[in-house]
């Protein structure tokens, strides 16, 4: 693993999400196993680059809160990198393409984020957001059909890039990964404790997206007996709040939390619940079994196949209420039995094991 990497992407620190984690994740592991990967991402307060990140020039995105565009710049840094990675299909994903090609070496492609499936969110109609996806579309068979290898995290966003979007570009799955050494059953009664916690607790964190239809789990709970712990924010927060008044819902609203703190969040909680259909893989659910605690998450997009049903948690259909609130119920009953699942397959979702696979499949481009 001596090959240099040049890793173009559109979102990344300080920003959080799955994306800059993965990135991030990976980047730190190439990098400890004699490899070398730099980073070209927005500018943005926050953040102070260490050594192989380079920030570009960037703009705030208008019609997605706390996301930048960069320019397509490339750093003279970078220009002699082994592999280019690209992690966007847009700005910096297109100086990407223009360095691979410029220097005629391999471009890598990821398939992070389905465009189309926003389009209605950031749309004022749906006549607008039809448009948008079929443009959406149309620009992504474009940009990854230039590719040399493109890289999806799951099996369903594979088959929704070849048989949805049509790319024609050989497509592997890698997983994201997780780190294992700080994903792990942790006791969190002083967790509890610090955010007056009690009883059964049932979750979510990750961004507050309309597109994540959160205010699905507070439907959901609306009656049961358990609190309802979010952590993380996002521009849906204010109207989930005012959705959990609505219903009387005991629901705790917690902000975005250290990153050292969630793995006793995610030890506290009895179920995980995540009803987003926009995945492409789901990261938060792994972690959270990782950390032994089952996932009760939509049957769409990756979650159908990053949630185990009936071994890692339970699936329900998409807008389906009370199947939502049923495969709570029964995760709760059967939480023990789905914890020993969980933590059985801590290995199989290892970011050693995606970094791994990651460099077989740089080796095959090369």
């Amino acid at each position: 693993m001596t090959q240099q990497v040049a890793a173009f992407t559109d979102t990344y620190l300080p920003t959080v999400n799955g994306v800059t984690y993965t990135i991030k994740s990976w980047r730190e592991r190439w990098n400890r196993q004699d490899g070398w990967m730099d980073v070209v991402y927005p500018d943005s307060d926050g953040h102070s680059p260490d050594a192989g990140e380079y920030p570009v020039r960037s703009v705030p995105f208008p019609f997605y809160e706390g996301f930048r565009v960069g320019a397509p710049q490339i750093p003279d840094a970078v220009e002699n990198a082994d592999v280019i990675h690209a992690h966007t299909a847009f700005a910096l994903g297109l100086a990407s393409l223009r360095l691979a090609r410029s220097e005629d070496k391999p471009l890598v492609a990821s398939y992070h984020t389905p465009t189309a499936e926003y389009a209605e969110y950031i749309s004022p109609s749906q006549t607008l957001a039809g448009g948008l996806q079929r443009l959406s579309k149309r620009y992504e068979r474009w940009f990854y059909d230039r590719a040399d290898l493109v890289i999806t995290p799951s099996g369903p966003t594979r088959r929704h890039l070849t048989e949805v979007v049509g790319v024609d570009t050989p497509v592997r799955v890698v997983s994201n990964g997780i780190d294992t050494e700080q994903f792990q059953p942790v006791d969190a009664t002083g967790f509890r404790e610090k955010y007056d916690l009690s009883g059964t607790l049932v979750g979510y964190t990750g961004r507050h997206g309309y597109e994540k239809e959160l205010d699905q789990i507070l439907a959901a709970t609306e009656g049961l007996d358990a609190t309802v712990v979010f952590g993380g924010d996002g521009p849906a927060r204010e109207d989930l709040e005012a959705e959990a008044r609505k219903r009387d819902v005991d629901a705790r609203f917690l902000g975005f939390l250290d990153r050292e703190e969630m793995p006793a969040f995610y030890s506290a909680l009895d179920v995980f619940t995540f009803p987003s259909p926009v995945e492409t893989q789901g990261l938060v659910a792994l972690e959270a079994n990782a950390c032994g605690t089952p996932v009760v998450g939509v049957n769409a997009g990756a979650l159908a196949e990053t949630v185990d049903d009936g071994v890692t948690g339970y699936h329900f259909e998409r807008g389906d209420r009370d199947g939502f609130r049923a495969g709570i119920e029964r995760a709760l009953e059967d939480r023990d039995r789905l914890s020993e699942n969980c933590l059985a397959r801590r290995d199989e979702v290892s970011i050693s094991n995606a970094v791994d696979r990651l460099a077989s499949l740089y080796d095959s481009v090369s």
